[in-house]
């Protein structure tokens, strides 16, 4: 799919044009192209025109140099571009946290024009008293390089995974290839990725191996072999694919799939079973014969156990959970709901409240929650109460003419520096849900984010805290909380945690999440859409719950209508 390199074209447009300074809503134009074609489901490059710029952000001129992009591979504007600005100002601008502005700044005072360069200076404290550079700038600029150098090595699912796909679905049209499918950490849906493995069965393999080192992502054939090729693609992820045979394939899932713990602590019990288990099959020690390995059903069966889905495979409990009988129900894609935290066009969505509406009843959904940034958010154009009240009337209008499904009225409201909310208790209260929200503030110390995460928990009002760490994997880091407090207070309040299931958050992550299941922390998987396409973001929170080990009954958008106004109409401790 090239809908990355659009976006990531898109960007770099967008911040060229911050250098020099030019007309911020093509800016915005630009970056609101990117995020939403990053979103879409499906390869842009297969889009008429016409179906282009029904995309929302996208006019006739974006869908002339997505068009241009697609047949030339390369935009004349984003070219002409580079050549006016220095390219080491756009290397300074991939550190997370460098804004235009700020490498503007670094490179004019300091003629700094690397990433090596920058680092030497930041450590060394020359860029405290540049103009708008403090202390704090620099340590946050140190961070974001050390992040920047774990990005190089491992990169977000949400970034990895659409291009995986891509490639197994090209693969499956190869004539000879008769099973297939990802391994690794993705198929454990890790939330950062290394490389992608792939295993495949076919009656030539010779063939899938020519198909898929002529891949025209490939920029590197490290290896072709007749069992075993290996390429990579652009920005260094590396693809394997392995062909096995087809009465082992089932064990060379399991054993590539991982992980390298979990595997360990399969292989233990197997020999203390007489049993030799490797990416062949089950083999017995005593006479060497194979017992199982077509499947990964199997595999396990041969020692013992029930199938162990592969997002629990970390050595994590599994395998003892496995043994007593008790392995959790995992919830599934199909017992989700409905969507609690949407965005509309009344902030930063795209779309109408009943156009988003009929698209998510489309997708089987029973329900939604409107939730538009307050007021605070002054760059998603959050609303005023009045515009909330406004925003209610056609709620309910709109609830009045869908039938067989409710939207919920609320809002993501905004929790301010000193823990207070950005709407009037009044506005609130008047509300069907209420989630709340730090978009700001985020290298505040310790003590000050977690107060105001523990002062909107304890509001009578609030119902859910939305993406409760504020990362956004390879951008952000975490800020940092106390989540002993957090969970807490949560528990004591019956305040719903959100799993924000884009892909750049995944937030809370799975070890959180187990821990809030643990301690009867009700959760929700929300998406947190735009745009229509990110409704289907929701697999990714999904996935983050099973590793997180939830079951239905742990999430709240598992629940039907009547059950879940039980929970928003409930009554918090005082």
């Amino acid at each position: 799919m090239l809908n990355q390199d659009i976006a990531k074209a898109f960007n770099e447009i967008a911040d060229l044009l911050e250098i020099k300074g030019e007309n911020p809503f093509r800016i915005r134009a630009y970056r609101r192209a990117a995020q939403n074609i990053e979103s879409l489901g499906r390869d842009i490059a297969d889009m008429s025109e016409d179906e282009m710029i029904r995309i929302p952000g996208i006019g006739k001129d974006l869908a002339g140099k997505i068009r241009e992009f697609v047949e030339k591979g390369r935009i004349e504007r984003l070219e002409e571009l580079r050549k006016e600005v220095s390219p080491g100002l756009t290397e300074i601008m991939t550190v997370p946290g460098v804004g235009p502005k700020t490498a503007k700044v670094i490179f004019e005072e300091l003629g700094i024009s690397n990433i090596e360069e920058l680092e030497v200076a930041a450590r060394q404290g020359r860029l405290q008293g540049l103009p708008g550079i403090k202390r704090k700038t620099e340590e946050n600029i140190l961070r974001g390089i050390e992040m920047l150098k774990r990005g190089r090595e491992r990169q977000p699912l949400g970034k990895v995974l659409p291009l995986a796909e891509e490639i197994v679905a090209r693969l499956k049209r190869v004539r000879s290839v008769r099973k297939i499918s990802l391994a690794g950490s993705l198929r454990r849906w890790k939330d950062t990725i290394k490389d992608i493995d792939i295993l495949a069965t076919s009656t030539n393999p010779t063939e899938v191996m020519n198909a898929f080192v002529n891949m025209p992502e490939v920029e590197e054939v490290l290896l072709k072999g007749p069992t075993k090729s290996s390429v990579v693609l652009g920005e260094g992820l590396q693809v394997d694919l392995r062909v096995v045979e087809e009465d082992s394939f089932g064990a060379a899932l399991q054993y590539f799939t991982g992980s390298k713990a979990h595997n360990i602590k399969i292989r233990e019990r197997a020999v203390k079973m007489g049993l030799k288990i490797n990416e062949y099959g089950v083999f017995r020690e005593s006479d060497g014969k194979k017992i199982a390995g077509r499947t990964e059903e199997e595999v396990y069966q041969a020692i013992g156990l029930p199938y162990i889905p592969p997002e629990l495979r970390e050595d994590r409990g599994e395998v003892e959970a496995a043994e007593k009988g008790v392995l959790p129900e995992l919830v599934e894609i199909g017992d989700i709901k409905g969507d609690l935290h949407v965005h509309t066009r009344y902030s930063d969505g795209s779309h109408g409240i009943e156009e988003i509406a009929l698209f998510a009843k489309s997708l089987g959904y029973r329900y939604i929650a409107i939730t538009d940034h307050s007021k605070g958010l002054g760059v998603a154009g959050g609303l005023t109460a009045e515009q909330v009240m406004e925003q209610v009337k056609e709620i309910q209008a709109i609830n009045r003419k869908i039938k067989n499904f409710r939207i919920f009225m609320g809002v993501e409201v905004d929790i301010r520096s000193d823990g207070s909310l950005d709407l009037p208790d009044e506005v609130l209260s008047k509300l069907d849900i209420v989630i709340a929200s730090i978009h700001s503030g985020f290298r505040q110390s310790v003590g000050q984010l977690t107060m105001r995460l523990l002062s909107a928990i304890k509001s009578p009002y609030v119902k859910i805290i939305a993406h409760p760490t504020g990362r956004l994997i390879g951008e952000r880091d975490p800020y940092e909380v106390d989540m002993v407090q957090i969970l807490q207070m949560a528990k004591e309040n019956s305040t719903a945690l959100e799993i924000n299931a884009y892909p750049l958050r995944l937030d809370l992550n799975d070890r959180y999440a187990r821990e809030a299941k643990e301690m009867g922390i009700p959760l929700v998987i929300s998406t947190d859409t735009h745009i229509t396409e990110q409704f289907r973001f929701m697999r990714y929170g999904v996935h983050v719950a099973r590793r997180a080990w939830l079951e239905s009954k742990d999430i709240l958008n598992t629940k039907d209508i009547k059950e879940l106004e039980r929970f928003l109409k409930s009554r918090k401790k005082t």
